[in-house]
């Protein structure tokens, strides 16, 4: 029997470092030919405690200890700042570890490289050892085919695409049924300033992979899918999502927490969550918990600290009003174990950032959204399931967090948050979202049981990397 070994490279953040390495273990449970090992790039600013524990939990797991295995790569100093860069520079080391796998004769062939969407500079280490490169694509396929188009627009057709930056027209885009309005477009797209173009050049390499696997499912984006499988410039694509950490596991700290929530009538209450990144400052948080009172619906808000120690005083001293006049309906805390209390049947709503992780974590525990998107492509996210899909209600599709300090912050009034909570919340839904999430639900787990699509196109991943080893 002819064993063989992945190595996958993700990006550290948390939200790109667990799906893929959720899907190492997908395809070893898969198929126990197949072995993994896992290169980790240094984190950019911060170690990421959460990550860091995830890490060494799967790697003592003995369902896989053996077959998959981490390599931390070493921090380099380098006066190039960009994002890219950060993982470019990794490519000596890259280069010496691979050296390491395919020289020790104990170990499985090494049948292809897997790269994150932010390492995929690296796809020149593959090809000097004629190491064929997948992508691992965290985001969904709607997304994947807006930067196709955009690297399309921009380098076959010479278009100048920074001229769709705040402007207010509606574009016509292969993978989208509907016209795309600009101001939801990823920024990466159309903004050409620090340094000119490095997005787009960098997502152009997506084109000498010779297949990218999505975190997606068929039903979820079949528009998009099949745009996608049409277009005879993108390589092979595997949508085998949604590949999720899905967990519902509760900690001693949030005791309290889960208490009050198993008090609370089914559907009852909406939950708000935006992501590692979702800072508010201090007027839009007032707004928020203005929205929360008047909205009359019972809440649990995950409210990340600031790191400006004037506006922390200012929302603390805010808070203690707040909490009162909140008492027995509404709780705050500053971090919640996501997918544990998407989980609850207390939840009958999630306001979100629109991430793609956190968009296919409500459709896998069927709780409708409602759209807060603040950078990325999570405007582009709420565009598709507000307007597209018709699985979500909008509270704001083009909020954008300044995250340069350049101008002022925006802010989304408490009388828009309120009422986009009363749709979410009502019963049947006024435009049927919570019909439709649900049918979702369902289609997401089919799709990922022996026979269903996703289930299908891990199926024809493997084929492909074991054709690499005969």
């Amino acid at each position: 029997m002819n064993k063989s070994e992945l190595v996958f490279i993700p990006c550290p953040a948390l939200s790109h470092l667990i799906p893929t390495i959720e899907t190492a273990k997908l395809l070893l449970l898969r198929d126990n030919r197949l072995s993994a090992t896992v290169f980790l790039p240094p984190h950019i600013y911060v170690i990421d405690t959460i990550a860091e524990t995830y890490v060494e939990t799967t790697s003592s797991n003995p369902t896989f200890s053996s077959r998959l295995k981490f390599i931390r790569l070493p921090p380099i100093q380098h006066s190039n700042k960009h994002f890219f860069e950060h993982y470019n520079v990794q490519i000596p080391n890259v280069r010496r570890e691979i050296s390491n796998l395919l020289t020790n004769e104990q170990n499985p062939r090494l049948a292809a490289i897997v790269l994150d969407i932010f390492c995929v500079g690296l796809v020149s280490v593959a090809a000097e050892f004629g190491l064929p490169a997948y992508l691992f694509f965290t985001g969904g396929a709607t997304c994947l085919g807006i930067y196709q188009h955009f690297v399309s627009l921009r380098f076959d057709r010479d278009e100048d695409v920074t001229r769709y930056k705040n402007t207010e027209v509606d574009l016509p885009v292969p993978c989208f049924s509907l016209p795309v309005p600009a101001k939801v477009l990823p920024m990466m797209t159309v903004d050409e300033t620090s340094p000119p173009g490095i997005f787009l050049t960098h997502f152009k390499m997506f084109s000498e992979v010779k297949g990218i696997l999505i975190n997606t499912f068929y039903d979820m984006e079949p528009y998009a899918v099949e745009s996608l499988l049409s277009d005879d410039k993108t390589p092979e694509i595997y949508p085998v999502g949604p590949v999720l950490k899905v967990e519902s596991k509760w900690f001693a700290e949030d005791d309290d927490v889960k208490k009050w929530l198993d008090d609370q009538p089914e559907n009852s209450v909406v939950f708000l969550c935006f992501g590692s990144l979702g800072i508010f400052g201090e007027e839009q948080v007032r707004e928020i918990a203005k929205g929360l009172e008047n909205s009359g619906t019972r809440f649990l808000w995950s409210l990340r600290k600031s790191y400006n120690p004037k506006i922390e005083r200012e929302r603390s001293e805010y808070f203690e009003g707040f909490s009162e006049r909140t008492k027995g309906f509404g709780r705050v805390m500053e971090w919640a174990p996501q997918a544990a209390v998407l989980a609850h049947p207390a939840v009958g709503g999630f306001v979100s950032h629109c991430g793609w992780n956190s968009t296919l974590e409500s459709v896998w525990f069927g709780v409708p959204m409602a759209t807060f998107p603040m950078h990325a492509e999570q405007q582009l996210n709420a565009f598709y399931l507000v307007k597209e899909m018709g699985m979500a209600e909008a509270i704001t599709l083009d909020y954008q967090m300044d995250f340069t300090g350049e101008k002022p912050p925006e802010s989304v009034g408490w009388e828009v948050i309120a009422g986009g909570i009363r749709r979410l919340m009502e019963e049947e839904g006024g435009s049927g979202v919570r019909r439709k999430v649900e049918e979702m639900r369902k289609k997401a787990r089919e799709a990922l049981v022996e026979g269903g699509s996703s289930y299908n196109a891990l199926t024809r991943f493997i084929e492909d990397v074991m054709t690499n080893v005969d």
